[in-house]
């Protein structure tokens, strides 16, 4: 599921949202699988999404949605499905791969020992046999020696080929799984990539005991641009965002993401928080030093900003409990006034008795 739709059914608006999926899905003869349930969520959450495009056509159309015309769609849209489908295709290639270097490693096995007994029939033949006899044996050995010989050249040709193909696989393979990490609009680390990766920073930080920090950064006011200006133009805020929150990120072993949506998130591991405090107010000053115009007229969007939160973690924190904290730090930002960047307070200590 894309990050947008997540961040969407995770807030107030989410039960609401999955009903209406529901009731869309039943008003339309859609059976209520697994996969059609999540496309009919990117339906009714995201409206302009492709998803949300493709679900139009296919009603608009008067096709009956069928699980074979779900399953295309989510192969298309959906990461998850792409990811899947990408993997089983290079697992049936590699499969048939292997199958033929067998069939040819058994075929080479076959003529050795073919060879083999040639050998020890021609051994024995010898002792007993006169000059032509050994003139007819002498030529059998040399046929069954140019086939072998052919049968390993083959083999090898084969053994090289199929180590070429298993290469790109391996490349393709790789490709995919960068997609699948990688946030299409931005070029960032998408939602998935941030999880995984501040799961194993957190987990690498106790092993070394070192410092980590993470920021939440949000574009303020995005609705009213997108409300203003159009999603496309709302697109071109979020990238440029992107581009500058992307140069903090891609510093040392920092790491940027697009959280969900208008938010954005850098974990800096082994940087304490006043590092990660003041790289954040260089990217907030930057941002909103620069006026952005809309690409299709020319059109001054004003000042954009951002708000940031930035919490340092505590020793063994969970991932989840540093999200919060910085989450905090954010909500501080914005009922302060927004533009600006807040750094999480320390846990209350309990009072002695």
């Amino acid at each position: 599921m894309s990050g947008d739709v997540e961040l969407t059914l995770r807030g107030p608006r989410g039960y609401a949202i999955a009903r209406e999926a529901l009731e869309s899905m039943e008003a339309s003869k859609v059976a209520p699988t697994a996969l059609n349930f999540e496309l009919w969520l990117h339906y009714v959450a995201a409206k302009d999404s492709d998803v949300a495009a493709e679900i139009n056509t296919v009603i608009e159309s008067g096709e009956h949605f069928t699980d074979q015309v779900g399953a295309e769609i989510a192969a298309q849209h959906l990461p998850a499905a792409k990811l899947s489908g990408e993997i089983l295709n290079a697992g049936k290639s590699l499969t048939k791969e292997l199958h033929e270097v067998s069939r040819a490693i058994e075929s080479a096995r076959e003529t050795s020992e073919i060879y083999g007994q040639q050998l020890a029939t021609a051994s024995e033949s010898l002792d007993v046999q006169g000059d032509a006899a050994v003139r007819n044996m002498v030529e059998t050995l040399s046929s069954a020696t140019r086939k072998v010989r052919e049968e390993n050249q083959a083999l090898e040709g084969r053994l090289h080929d199929t180590t070429q193909e298993l290469a790109r696989m391996r490349e393709h393979l790789e490709q995919v799984r960068r997609d699948a990490m990688t946030d299409g609009l931005t070029g960032l680390a998408n939602r998935k990539a941030f999880d995984e990766t501040l799961e194993r920073a957190c987990a690498s930080a106790d092993d070394k005991a070192e410092s980590l920090t993470l920021a939440v950064v949000d574009i303020d006011h995005f609705k009213m641009f997108n409300d203003t200006w159009g999603h496309q133009t709302g697109d071109q805020v979020i990238r440029y965002v992107a581009s500058v929150i992307g140069r903090v990120g891609g510093q040392g072993v920092r790491f940027a993401a697009r959280y969900g949506g208008e938010e954005f998130a850098v974990i800096f591991p082994g940087e304490r928080s006043d590092v990660a405090l003041a790289a954040l107010e260089e990217a907030r000053e930057e941002i909103s030093s620069r006026t952005l115009k809309r690409r299709s007229t020319n059109e001054d969007l004003g000042a954009i900003t951002i708000s940031a939160g930035v919490a340092e973690r505590l020793p063994s924190e969970t991932p989840t409990a540093l999200i919060e904290r910085a989450d905090e730090a954010l909500y501080v930002s914005k009922h302060a006034g927004r533009n600006r960047t807040s750094k999480a307070a320390a846990p209350a200590k309990p009072k002695a008795a």
